[in-house]
């Protein structure tokens, strides 16, 4: 049956003409609309601009066919060969293209929106400035294909294989790209804005310019990739490989990479403003300077040397310690967990749940922060539920004001230091009353003994500079051994403990100079001294 005689039984309404050869036929312009061409034989055939739509070409060879222009909406090629077929400009949206074979096809500019191409062959294929929106490229071969100027908006490319492909100036924002082999790829310039990226494999891959905004890297690997320039702001990093990656006046703006190894890679000009600085891999790294402005604009430049660099990327989470000569059990973490959410219900701060230690004999909350400027409100808030909150809050607000006057003689008024300890006094004396418990929660409190315990209150820094803000003179003195073996309490009279020393407050307010000095060296110039 030649292309003609099919033509006349479409006009009169037969659809079925499975496997008919159809080799080198010029079938251009014509509507075929869901006919059955299953493992039909078009190979060189002519099919510009004709209507393929809803057609079944499943199995079908096209291999070398001209289908530019052509409808192919809907149409079912699943295990289709179209190896070097022209597709130019050719539409098929939401089409059935599983396991198809398109080595080599010639498919720029055209719509493949909503298609199915899961386990296609699509290797070398010319893909440029096609839309693949929502595509299901999942397990597909496309290496070395090229893909510069095409969108892929919130398409599935996971698992598939793009070793060596040209994707610059690609969107291929929201896309799923989990576990895609990417390696010696070219993002140049791509946004991949949102992509999830888990487990891919970058290595050598060129991202230079990309924006990688609030993408998903975890435990992807980037060895060796050039990353120049890369905006990867919120992006998440925990775990990610990035030995001797180029991250040269890369943006890494309150980037979460936790267990990130940036071994040999290089960071000079990178924008770290609001990153935590500890659990990175770090051996070997070249970073001359840092941005560490809100905005990335350069204007707090932090210089580093070799001597400097491990210290700058190994800081420790700013932490207050709370620890309780008394073990802790169901009733009080019942009413620790009511009392904490009031108090950051009423001051209007968050207030993350602390990590719990219980000894056999002694208790400690442990509050972990992302920034030193956090410790102060924390402290004041976390002893609240406790007897000795009265005692442990008079000592820290005394040191606050030390530290606002000594920072008010000696550094501008908009030193980060001084800025940071204005708002944690004007949060804490904002309320007209300090905070009253309701009827319930005051009455538990009153009632379990473990907040009538002994405390100690201690503040660490990033910089792993401690300060002692409270020691009750009971903790660790509760109790003695007295003849007969009973335990009785201490009952002596014992001073009540004022403020840390003059030189321990002296080395606290060094620490903080040094954190200023990062963020800002040109507000940390001068001495503080205390009288």
């Amino acid at each position: 049956m030649n292309a003609e005689e099919i033509l006349k039984q479409y006009a009169t309404g037969e659809r079925n003409f499975p496997a008919v050869n159809l080799t080198e036929a010029n079938l251009s312009g014509v509507n075929l609309s869901k006919a059955n061409l299953r493992g039909a034989n078009l190979t060189v055939a002519n099919l510009c601009g004709s209507n393929l739509s809803e057609v079944d070409l499943s199995q079908a060879k096209l291999n070398v066919a001209k289908l530019s222009g052509a409808n192919l909406t809907k149409a079912n090629l699943y295990e289709a060969n179209l190896n070097v077929a022209n597709l130019t400009l050719a539409d098929l949206s939401k089409a059935e293209m599983r396991q198809a074979s398109l080595v080599r096809a010639e498919m720029s500019r055209a719509d493949l929106s909503g298609a199915n191409l899961s386990y296609a062959n699509l290797s070398g294929a010319d893909l440029k400035d096609a839309k693949l929106r929502n595509v299901n490229l999942s397990h597909a071969n496309l290496s070395r294909a090229d893909l510069k100027w095409t969108t892929f908006t919130n398409a599935n490319l996971a698992m598939a294989n793009m070793h060596g492909a040209d994707l610059s100036s690609a969107d291929l924002s929201g896309a799923d790209l989990s576990h895609t082999e990417l390696r010696q790829a070219t993002l140049s310039r791509a946004n991949l804005q949102g992509v999830n990226l888990s487990g891919a494999n970058l290595r050598w891959a060129d991202l230079s310019g990309a924006d990688l905004s609030w993408a998903d890297l975890s435990g992807a690997r980037l060895s060796g990739a050039n990353l120049t320039g890369v905006n990867l702001s919120n992006a998440n990093l925990l775990g990610t490989i990035l030995v001797h990656a180029d991250l040269t006046r890369a943006s890494l703006i309150d980037v979460d990479w936790a267990g990130a190894d940036l071994s040999g890679a290089t960071l000079s000009g990178a924008k770290l403003y609001g990153v935590l600085r500890f659990g990175v891999k770090t051996e070997g790294m070249i970073c001359e300077w840092v941005d560490l402005s809100p905005n990335g604009d350069q204007s707090k430049i932090h210089k580093l040397t070799a001597a400097s660099m491990n210290a700058f990327f190994h800081e420790t989470p700013p932490t207050v310690r709370l620890m309780m000569d008394a073990t802790f059990d169901q009733e009080a973490h019942y009413a620790l967990a009511i009392a904490y959410r009031q108090l950051a219900t009423h001051y209007q701060v968050p207030m993350e749940p602390p990590n719990i230690q219980i000894g056999r004999r002694r208790t400690t909350l442990t509050f972990e922060m992302q920034d030193d400027t956090q410790l102060f409100m924390t402290a004041y808030l976390a002893i609240c539920p406790f007897n000795d909150a009265v005692h442990m809050q008079s000592n820290l607000l005394a040191v606050l004001d030390i530290l606002q006057s000594a920072n008010g003689g000696n550094k501008p008024k908009d030193s980060v230091l001084g800025s940071w300890v204005d708002r944690t006094l004007n949060t804490i004396r904002s309320s007209a009353e300090p905070i009253t418990f309701s009827s319930e929660l005051a009455t538990l409190l009153a009632k379990v003994k473990f907040f009538k315990s002994p405390t100690q209150t201690t503040l660490i820094t990033s910089t792993n500079q401690s300060l002692s803000i409270y020691n009750n003179p009971h903790f660790g003195k509760r109790l003695k051994q007295e003849s007969g073996n009973s335990l009785l309490a201490i009952t002596a009279e014992e001073k009540q403990p004022g403020l840390p020393t003059i030189g321990l407050l002296a080395e606290f307010i060094h620490s903080f100079q040094e954190i200023e000095t990062e963020r800002s060296p040109q507000a940390a110039t001068g001495s503080t001294e205390l009288s």
